[in-house]
């Protein structure tokens, strides 16, 4: 199997790993999970994380095919439609956004002119979907549960699996957001955990689990397989099951998840602005 190089960076405002994957023979590049700066409190944006992606694709000479969200992230707005701007390619995400943006255009109230049929997105990826960066064959495989339009990207020997799981000493994401599911989540592991045991996998997050003092972004099938305290082998769908529900019901919901989701939802785009020329992002109250 062939293996890209990758590249990652880390935002430790959201504790969010963005990536660079390429071809070292044709130099062509996917990025995958960037990230836009979001102030909370003065609701200003800005280019400083996603800039540094822009300068390394640019200083290595790499021609970006694909710019890629592996879901509709609840955690950080998504820098994907500025960097698309700097560096071109198609921008993409799991076919299943579209119960995402039903779902959430509901809660959001969007309006009619708020499509819900993935057409703000270049190309929504159906589950087995093959494509290539360069030369090296890509797959997309559907991973839902925390949410339902999870998508992991297999690159060459490299599993781009968004929030699916975390390091092995932290464990697997959350399932209480609105579709998600904690058996359909165990299921979807299970696929990851039939690739290859060698298989390089890329975590989107890393909250530095008790007694690591460092962050850590990069594991293995085998090592997720053996030693993720929540789903390791042996570990059945109902103790897994069990064990989310409880956990889940202790967490409180992500500090940026009402901006990240309404704006993501929109393939990074903000909504429309208003009669007086800004744009507004909602808050809805007692809803989640």
């Amino acid at each position: 199997m062939k293996r890209p190089e990758v590249n990652a960076f880390f935002d430790e405002a959201t504790n969010t790993f963005s990536y660079v994957a390429w071809d070292p023979a044709s130099l062509k590049a996917a990025v995958l999970d960037t990230v836009l700066d979001y102030d909370a409190a003065s609701g200003r944006t800005g280019h400083a994380t996603a800039d540094k992606v822009i300068a390394f694709v640019r200083e290595r000479g790499l021609a970006v095919d694909w710019v890629i969200d592996t879901h509709v992230h609840a955690d950080h707005l998504s820098a994907a439609p500025y960097v698309q701007s700097q560096l071109g390619g198609k921008l993409g995400i799991g076919e299943h956004i579209r119960t995402v943006q039903e779902t959430f255009g509901q809660l959001f109230n969007a309006g009619t002119e708020f499509c819900r049929d993935g057409s703000q997105f270049d190309h929504l990826f159906k589950d087995g979907e093959r494509y290539m960066v360069g030369e090296i064959e890509a797959v997309a495989i559907h991973t839902p549960g925390h949410t339902p339009a999870c998508m992991t990207h297999l690159i060459g020997d490299a599993a781009f699996v968004g929030d699916t799981l975390f390091m092995p000493d932290y464990g697997t994401a959350r399932c209480d957001f609105p579709g998600g599911d904690a058996h359909v989540l165990y299921r979807s592991i299970q696929k990851l955990f039939a690739l290859p045991d060698a298989t390089r996998i890329f975590l989107c997050h890393d909250y530095k689990a008790d007694g690591r003092d460092f962050f850590a972004n990069e594991t293995t099938v085998a090592a997720q397989r053996a030693e993720n305290l929540h789903v390791h082998q042996g570990i059945s769908e109902d103790d897994f099951v069990r064990m989310r529900t409880e956990r889940d019901a202790t967490l409180s919901m992500p500090k940026l998840i009402l901006p990240s989701v309404q704006v993501n939802m929109r393939a990074g785009h903000f909504p429309a602005a208003e009669s007086n020329g800004v744009q507004y992002l909602k808050i809805p109250l007692n809803a989640l």
